[in-house]
C-alpha cells in the first residue's frame, strides 16, 4: 500500500465531511461544515453548490491539518452523498446557473401528478424501478430548463452541465464530469436494466443528452485531484463514488443477497441487497442500484425512502424552539414514559414508502392541555421509528410475506441520529427485533472510503471488509405485543389523517 490512509467525502442535506480513514477502516479525523437550507417557497428547499463547494475543501483542509496529514498521504479519496439533488453549472465558468434543488424540494409535484394522470407510471417504473415523485432529479432539471431563459438551448450546445452533488464535487475536483450507477439510477432518467440513460426518458422529460454525466462504475477511476488551494497539496485518484445511502450499505458490509440497514439523517433510508437481478416492488418501495464493482459486478437493493425523521428534530429546534440542540431530545424525550396519546407524522416534504404522496403535510394528532414539550419530543422520535416500521413491513411483504420478527433477524442502524440510545431502543421497541449499531456510525463516510480503499488495492476484496465490521451495541425489544401493536394501530389512523388532509376531503 503506498500510502496508509484513504479520504472520503461525505456531502450530505446538512453539510458536509471529510473524513481520514486508516488500514484498518477505523477514523483518524473528521471535520465538517453545516451549509444553509434555502426555502424560497413554501415546499420548496435550495442549497447554494458554491457553498457547498468551499465547505468541501474548508473540511478537507481541517480534517487534514488535525491529522498532520496531506493529501499525498492519501492512497485515495471516495465520494458520497445527498441523491437527487440538482445542480446546473456553466462548463466555461463553473458557476452554477442558480441554486441547487433539493431531493425534498416539492415544486414539482403537479407535474408527477400529471404523469400519473397520463397513464406513465408503470412506463417511469418498468424503466427505472421508481415512482414519478418531485423526490426524483427529472422532474427538477425539467423545472429549470424551463425556467431559466436559454438554458435547453445552452444544454444541447454543450455549454451547461447537469449533475448530482457528487458530479458537481468530482467535476470541481478533477475536472471529470461523471458520475456512477447509484446516483444515476436516483434520476428517473436511467435505465435500471440496461444501465445507460434512457432515449426515451430524454425524450419524455425534453431533457438534453450532452448536458449528462458519463456513468462509471462506483469502485474505480473518476479522476486525479488538482485544485489550487493551497492547503490541498497532492493529487489523490477518487477511486470511489456511491450515493449515500447506497454507501451506507457498503460501510454496513451489506455485499451479498438479503443484508440490510437502515440509516437515520435527516430522512430515514432502509435499503436491502436483492443480488445481482433487481427486484420490482409492488408495494411501494424502489428498485435501485447497490453498488458497480465494474466489469459488470453489479449489485441491486430495494429502497424504502422516509423523506423527514432526523428532520423532525431539526424542526423542533429550529422551527419551535424546544429543544437548543439536536442532542437535548433525548433527555428531553425520555423524561416521560410514553406520548401521552400524541402522535407526529412528520410529511413535511411529503409521504415516501410505501404512500408516495407529494401532497402530505405534517400531522399532529391528540394533543390535550396535558401535552408537553416532552411528549412532542418523544413523538418525534416515535415517528422515526413508526416509519421505518411501514418500510419494513413493505419489504417483507414483497420479499415474501411473513411477521417482521420471522422475516428480519435484526436490522443494522446508522446515521448521526442513531447516537441518540433512546431513538435506537424505540426503535427495537416499535419493530420488535434487535436493533445494531456499529462501531463506526459514520458509515456512509466509511462504505466511500471502503470503495475507493478496495479500487486501490487498500483491502484485498470484500470479505476482508466484511471482517473488519464491528458492533457497538445491540438493543433488544422490550414491550411486549400489545403495547406495539397500540402503537403501530395508532400511528396508521395518524397517517390517514395527513393523509385526508393531503386529499382535501
Amino acid at each position: 500500500m503506498p500510502a496508509r490512509f484513504v479520504g472520503s467525502i461525505d456531502q450530505g442535506t446538512t453539510g458536509t465531511r471529510f473524513m481520514v480513514f486508516d488500514q484498518a477502516g477505523l477514523p483518524v479525523s473528521s471535520a465538517y461544515r453545516e451549509h444553509r437550507q434555502v426555502f424560497p417557497e413554501p415546499g420548496w428547499v435550495e442549497h447554494d453548490p458554491l457553498e457547498i463547494w468551499r465547505n468541501t475543501l474548508d473540511a478537507m483542509a481541517e480534517a487534514l491539518e488535525t491529522a498532520r496529514l496531506s493529501l499525498e498521504d492519501l492512497a485515495a479519496v471516495g465520494v458520497t452523498n445527498q441523491r437527487e439533488t440538482t445542480v446546473v453549472w456553466e462548463a466555461a465558468s463553473g458557476l452554477p446557473v442558480r441554486n441547487a434543488i433539493v431531493w425534498q424540494d416539492r415544486r414539482t409535484s403537479t407535474r408527477c401528478s400529471n404523469l400519473v394522470e397520463e397513464g406513465l407510471k408503470p412506463f417511469l417504473h418498468e424503466r427505472t424501478g421508481l415512482p414519478p415523485d418531485p423526490y426524483f432529479s427529472a422532474t427538477k432539471l425539467e423545472w429549470l430548463l424551463d425556467h431559466v431563459e436559454g438554458l435547453r438551448e445552452r444544454g444541447e450546445r454543450g455549454e451547461v452541465l447537469f449533475g448530482t452533488i457528487d458530479c458537481w464535487l468530482i467535476w470541481n475536483l478533477t475536472g471529470v464530469h461523471a458520475t456512477d450507477p447509484t446516483n444515476a439510477s436516483r434520476t428517473l432518467l436511467f435505465n435500471l436494466k440496461s444501465r445507460e440513460w434512457d432515449e426515451e426518458l430524454l425524450t419524455l422529460f425534453r431533457i438534453p443528452r450532452a448536458m449528462l454525466p458519463k456513468v462509471l462504475p462506483s469502485v474505480g477511476r473518476f479522476g486525479e485531484i488538482s485544485v489550487s488551494d493551497p492547503r490541498l497539496t497532492g493529487s489523490p485518484p477518487i477511486l470511489g463514488n456511491l450515493g449515500d445511502q447506497q454507501a451506507a450499505l457498503f460501510g454496513q458490509a451489506g455485499f451479498s443477497a438479503g443484508e440490510m440497514k437502515c440509516t437515520h439523517g435527516t430522512g430515514s433510508f432502509l435499503l436491502s441487497h436483492v443480488g445481482s437481478d433487481p427486484v420490482w416492488s409492488g408495494m411501494g418501495l424502489l428498485s435501485t442500484i447497490a453498488h458497480d464493482l465494474g466489469r459488470d459486478r453489479v449489485a441491486y437493493a430495494l429502497e424504502g425512502s422516509v423523506f423527514v425523521t432526523g428532520a423532525a428534530v431539526q424542526w423542533l429546534r429550529d422551527g419551535l424552539g424546544i429543544i437548543r440542540s439536536a442532542e437535548e431530545i433525548e433527555a428531553l424525550a425520555g423524561s416521560v414514559s410514553d406520548t401521552g396519546g400524541l402522535a407526529l407524522v412528520p410529511a413535511f416534504a411529503g409521504l415516501g414508502t410505501p404512500h408516495w404522496n407529494s401532497r402530505a403535510r405534517g400531522t399532529l394528532v391528540g394533543v390535550t392541555r396535558g401535552t408537553t414539550s416532552a411528549h412532542l419530543a418523544r413523538a418525534a422520535l416515535e415517528s422515526i421509528a413508526l416509519q421505518t416500521r411501514d418500510v419494513l413491513e413493505a419489504a417483507a411483504a414483497d420479499l415474501g410475506g411473513g411477521t417482521l420478527q420471522s422475516r428480519f433477524p435484526a436490522l443494522k442502524v446508522d446515521g448521526g441520529a442513531v447516537r441518540n440510545n433512546l431513538l435506537c431502543q424505540i426503535q427495537s421497541d416499535i419493530l420488535g427485533i434487535p436493533v445494531v449499531r456499529p462501531r463506526v456510525n459514520e458509515t456512509t463516510a466509511l462504505g466511500a472510503a471502503y470503495a475507493a480503499g478496495l479500487s486501490a488495492g487498500c483491502w484485498a476484496d470484500l470479505e476482508g471488509l466484511r471482517r473488519m465490521w464491528k458492533v457497538d451495541r445491540v438493543f433488544e425489544p422490550r414491550w411486549d405485543e400489545q403495547r406495539r401493536q397500540a402503537a403501530y394501530s395508532q400511528w396508521k389512523r395518524a397517517v390517514g389523517c395527513a393523509l385526508t388532509w393531503a386529499s382535501g376531503e
